[in-house]
């Protein structure tokens, strides 16, 4: 499981500490109530339906483009 933490709030951003790496995450993805300080648990899971979903679709726009 990994973990983000909040450091900081700047502007529209809440700067997180991911493994070690410190990332950008818009403040309107986190829940309301997100605050400095607070630990998140995060679990990735792969969603293979929308996987193939994005592929197609960026393989359609490439066609589209070499078609022209």
């Amino acid at each position: 499981m990994t973990k983000l933490i909040i450091d900081r709030f700047e502007n529209e951003f809440a700067v997180c500490e991911i493994e070690g790496e410190i990332i950008n995450i818009k403040k309107s993805v986190l829940p309301s109530k997100a605050k400095e300080g607070d630990v998140f648990k995060i679990s990735f899971e792969l969603d293979q339906d929308e996987t193939n979903k994005r592929k197609e679709i960026a393989s359609g726009k490439l066609n589209n483009i070499f078609r022209s």
